[in-house]
This record gives structure tokens, C-alpha cells and sequence, in this order.
């Protein structure tokens, strides 16, 4: 039996417990509040500069959080190419791209496992983490998360072999859902377990989109290395700051580099549900905040076919 002292000295650190987690709970001042933004979820994909550049880093991390604050559960999916790439010279071998995607031989893929999720993600789960005990890191292939398939590629009309690229067919999002619920914020490595028990490298923009659609996410977030979508790239630019799902369809077959697989990606996550996707520079410092909480960002957003004119999301 407990002493009535040790009584009180449980209840005053479930008293302390519950008063930490309101503060927790609470939007930092900067951070604008918004009642509809409750509870919705916003899968954010970084990459690029965003990894390599530790300030960039920083930035990115105080915004995921800020979104945490703010209401949302934000989900992070992240890549790692100039990781994975100079990974790859060190150990003298092949980098390759062919239709935007990562030529994966069997050693390029130990390589890709390895560098993902033991430093890549590590680093960015610190990052986060620096401002509480919020992230959680996990690779596609935990829990059967993302199943992929061998993923076919053309140039010019011919195929080409990428070797262990992956297309995701199947997403179980409960262990993603699992911590979100329990306040935590998933950061994920877009490695997947095969239809064939192969393990595939898949493409973070399109594994980012499958699981905004598999988890009802109101809201995609694409942190590239340009100022968004050009119109006539590399003719010009000039960068479309809003596009329907038609309209971004009738532009993907002229797409070419990292560029196609980002764009279809946006393509399936609003023809699959996703209320909207924001394509922003991720060089810019602070650039998820300003596009999902101010939509004051200059970047290309997407939108379903049916959304009104004005750029208002659906209801």
C-alpha cells in the first residue's frame, strides 16, 4: 500500500505529465492556427538540398514540427540521392540514371539500404528530434508498410533495364497510422519489400504519394531543387504556380529527368484522393510552413479536376 505522501508525490507527476502535454499540444506563437487544419494529415517528401545542406536540415525539422504544433500530423517520406550517390563513388561503383530513375544493381542496393536508413534517416530523425521526443524512423519494408514490384522503364520507346527498381502495388498504413495516433511523427525510408521477397529502391516522390493516398492525406507536400513545374522547361522557366489533374496529364509525356517521376507522383496522389500538392524549393528556408499553413509559396500546386477556380480546396 502506498503512504499517503507516495500518493502525492504520483499525483503530482501525473499532474506535471498532463500539463507538459498540453503545452505540447499548443502552436508556437509564430505558427498561424487554423480550425480547419485540425487533424489532418500532411505527408511531406524532402530530399536534395534539404538533406545535404545541415542548415536546410534544421529548417526543415523546426517546420515538421511547427506543423505537429500547429494540428496536423505531419508524415515525413525523405530520399537520399547525393547521399546514396557519393556513397556509391566511394566504393567505385556505377551511378546511372535512365527515365529519371537510379540504374539499382544488386550492390547499388546494399548501398541504397544502408545509407537510407542508417544515415539519412538517422540524421533527420536527430534533427526532429532536437525539438522533443516527436520522431520515429522506419524503413517501407517494417510491418510490410510499402510491397512493391519490379518497375519497367522506356527511353526513346525502348526498354531499359534499371535493375531493383520498385513500383509500389500495396500500402498497409497501419503502423504509419499506429504513431501518428500516439503523437509521434514517422519519418520513412522508401525502400520496399517485393511481391517477389526481393527488396526494391523505390523512388521517394512516388512513395510519398502512395502513402498520402493510403493514408487520406489531405495535403502533399514535393521539397525538390527548383522553383516548381516549369511551362517550357528548358525553353523557359517560367514556373505554372496552378495546375488541374487534366491539365498536369496532358504536360507528364514531355517531362523528362527527376522531374517525371515528382510530377506523376502528384498526378496519382490527386487522382487517388489527396486534396491537393504543393511542388515547393527546398532551398528556400522554411518553405513547408509558408506552403501548408500561408499557402504563401511560390512554387506549383495541383489540384483535382473538380477543385473551384479560386484554388480553394475541395470541401
Amino acid at each position: 500500500m502506498r503512504t499517503l505522501d507516495g500518493r502525492r508525490a504520483a499525483d503530482a507527476v501525473e499532474t506535471a505529465a498532463a500539463e507538459a502535454v498540453e503545452v505540447a499540444v499548443r502552436p508556437s506563437g509564430d505558427v498561424p492556427w487554423s480550425e480547419e487544419l485540425q487533424g489532418r494529415t500532411v505527408v511531406v517528401k524532402c530530399g536534395g538540398s534539404t538533406l545535404v545542406d545541415a542548415a536546410l536540415r534544421q529548417s526543415f525539422a523546426q517546420d515538421v514540427v511547427e506543423l505537429w504544433h500547429a494540428g496536423l500530423h505531419p508524415v515525413v517520406v525523405h530520399g537520399g540521392g547525393p547521399q546514396i550517390s557519393a556513397m556509391l563513388d566511394r566504393l567505385a561503383l556505377e551511378v546511372r540514371f535512365e527515365a529519371g530513375m537510379r540504374v539499382t544493381t544488386p550492390e547499388a542496393m546494399d548501398v541504397v539500404r544502408m545509407v537510407l536508413t542508417g544515415q539519412v534517416q538517422r540524421d533527420l530523425v536527430g534533427a526532429i528530434n532536437a525539438h522533443g521526443p516527436f520522431a520515429v524512423g522506419m524503413s517501407g519494408e517494417d510491418a510490410h508498410t510499402l510491397t512493391a514490384q519490379r518497375r519497367p522503364a522506356w527511353v526513346d520507346g525502348r526498354p531499359v533495364d534499371i535493375g531493383l527498381v520498385g513500383d509500389i502495388v500495396t500500402v498497409a498504413p497501419e503502423t504509419v497510422r499506429n504513431l501518428v495516433t500516439g503523437g509521434r511523427i514517422p519519418v520513412v525510408s522508401p525502400v520496399a519489400r517485393g511481391t517477389d521477397g526481393q527488396v526494391y529502391n523505390v523512388n521517394a516522390d512516388l512513395a510519398a504519394s502512395a502513402l498520402a493516398v493510403a493514408l487520406g492525406a489531405d495535403r502533399l507536400v514535393m521539397l525538390t531543387d527548383v522553383p516548381g513545374l516549369a511551362a517550357d522547361w528548358p525553353r523557359s522557366t517560367e514556373v505554372i504556380p496552378r495546375l488541374n489533374a487534366a491539365e498536369l496529364a496532358a504536360l507528364l509525356p514531355g517531362l523528362a529527368g527527376g522531374m517525371l517521376p515528382k510530377m506523376e507522383g502528384c498526378l496519382r496522389a490527386v487522382r487517388s484522393g489527396v486534396g491537393r500538392v504543393h511542388v515547393l524549393d527546398g532551398r528556400t528556408p522554411h518553405a513547408v510552413l509558408r506552403g501548408v499553413l500561408t499557402e504563401e509559396n511560390p512554387g506549383t500546386t495541383v489540384v483535382p479536376d473538380d477543385a473551384p477556380d479560386d484554388g480553394e480546396a475541395p470541401a
